[in-house]
C-alpha cells in the first residue's frame, strides 16, 4: 500500500506500473473518481497500454463492493483508531495491518481462510 502525505498522478502510475509488471496488464480497472485517478495523464497512460477504465458512478460505491468493504475495514480497524505521529510510523502500522489482513485473518467469502496464507515451512530431520 502506498502511504504518503500527498499522492500524485505520477505516484499512481508508478504503483500501477509495478502491479502490471508483477501481475500482467488487465483488460480494465474500476477506479473511483478521486482526483489522482481521474487525472488526464493517467487516462492517457492507461489508454496507451490498452487498459480500459470503468469508473464507479459518483454516489454509488457498491459498484465496487470489494474495495469499499476493504476501505471500511481499514478505516474502522486502523485509521480511525490511530494517531500517526510520523509518516514512518504510519507506513509501519499500515503495512502490519495489510499483512495481517491478507495472510492471517480469515475471510468468510473464502471459507474462513486468509486470501494469501503464509507458507509454513518445516525442517525435515534425517
Amino acid at each position: 500500500m502506498l502511504v504518503s502525505r500527498h499522492i500524485t498522478f505520477r505516484d499512481v502510475i508508478e504503483q500501477l506500473f509495478q502491479l502490471f509488471v508483477l501481475r500482467g496488464i488487465p483488460e480494465y480497472i474500476r477506479p473511483d473518481n478521486d482526483p489522482e485517478f481521474t487525472a488526464r495523464e493517467i487516462r492517457r497512460w492507461l489508454a496507451r497500454i490498452g487498459v480500459k477504465t470503468l469508473f464507479i458512478e459518483r454516489g454509488i460505491p457498491w459498484e465496487n463492493g470489494y474495495i469499499e468493504s476493504f476501505n471500511g475495514k481499514l478505516g474502522d480497524e486502523l485509521l480511525n483508531r490511530e494517531i500517526f505521529t510520523t509518516l514512518v510510523e504510519a507506513k509501519v502500522l499500515i503495512e502490519e495491518w495489510r499483512r495481517e489482513y491478507n495472510k492471517v485473518r480469515p475471510h468468510s467469502v473464502l471459507r474462513y481462510r486468509p486470501p494469501a496464507p503464509e507458507a509454513i515451512l518445516t525442517t525435515a530431520t534425517t
